[in-house]
């Protein structure tokens, strides 16, 4: 059984630095990466803000920057998606 915990938290390491490597690369969302991934946005969340920061602090502090961009802009993609919802019923 103890193999298999480690075997275990080896692969939710790499799934850390995998979704970190998207997230950078292509500036996702977390909700994007969440679906990319097959996995929930509170797993998507909990690697890369807690997990990835012991397992490659470089990567951590980068993708750090790239969710706090998004996060900012969260509000006005959520206006978009209302205001696109909403147009098509008016017409």
């Amino acid at each position: 059984m103890k193999g298999a915990i480690h075997e275990n938290s080896h692969f939710v390491e790499e799934r850390a630095v995998e979704l970190g490597a998207y997230i950078l690369q292509t500036n996702a969302t977390v909700r994007v990466a969440a679906k990319k991934f097959g996995v929930s946005k509170s797993t998507v969340h909990k690697d890369v803000s807690e997990r990835l920061k012991y397992v490659n602090p470089q990567l951590y502090r980068e993708v750090k920057s790239v969710l706090e961009v998004n996060k900012a802009q969260r509000h006005i993609r959520g206006g978009m998606a209302t205001k696109l919802k909403y147009k098509g019923k008016a017409e």
